[in-house]
């Protein structure tokens, strides 16, 4: 088991769960952060730290495409240990449904 980042990360990108992850396996996307699947311990620390909900145990259905974008986009974007400031409009991008197709950007965050 795993933990994964859903699409409700997309533009809230809040970053409570990178600071409580004992091991560090939080990357950083331009507007979402994932888990690397490989890194991950499994010990479920991220996913209450989530103000937008959006960090799921693998083991919830339907997440497998999920998954796999953690685990593509782990190893190419830059490692992130800590915490920044979430983006001004986060709050207004909580709970909007369709942002993967609509908002989600390939190209890597800064990291540390």
């Amino acid at each position: 088991m795993t933990y994964v980042v859903t699409d409700n990360c997309i533009k809230c990108k809040y970053m409570d769960c990178v600071e409580v992850c004992p091991v560090d396996c939080f990357y950083e996307g331009e507007n979402m952060l994932v888990i690397h699947p490989d890194e991950c311990i499994d010990c479920g620390v991220c996913e209450p730290e989530c103000p937008a909900e959006a960090i799921k145990p693998d083991t919830e259905g339907d997440l497998e495409s999920w998954l796999k974008l953690n685990a593509d986009y782990a190893k190419t974007w830059p490692n992130i240990t800590q915490k920044k400031d979430a983006p001004s409009d986060a709050k207004q991008w909580d709970g909007v449904s369709g942002k993967l197709e609509a908002h989600f950007s390939p190209n890597p965050g800064s990291g540390d």
